[in-house]
C-alpha cells in the first residue's frame, strides 16, 4: 500500500477532530489539527509496525469532510 486516506471530521459536540482510515481499521482523534496529525502518524505506525498488516504506507492523505445545513 503506497497511500492511506483518512476521512477527517470536526467533532461539533465535544470539539476537536476525528479521523478514520478508509479501508483499514484505524481511528483516532485530536484536540486540534496539529494534535490530530501527530495522532494519525502514531496510529499508522502502530497499525503497520509489526508487519502483519502489510507494508507501512509512504503517504498519508487527509480528506476533510464538512457538513453544511441550509435553512429554507
Amino acid at each position: 500500500m503506497r497511500e492511506i486516506i483518512f476521512e477527517i471530521r470536526e467533532d461539533e459536540v465535544d470539539g476537536g477532530y476525528t479521523a478514520s482510515a478508509l479501508g483499514v481499521a484505524i481511528h483516532t482523534q485530536g484536540d486540534d489539527l496539529n494534535d490530530l496529525r501527530l495522532m494519525i502518524r502514531d496510529a499508522v505506525k502502530c497499525h503497520f509496525g509489526d508487519g502483519l498488516a502489510g507494508e507501512v504506507p509512504s503517504l498519508i492523505r487527509l480528506h476533510f469532510v464538512r457538513d453544511e445545513v441550509l435553512a429554507l
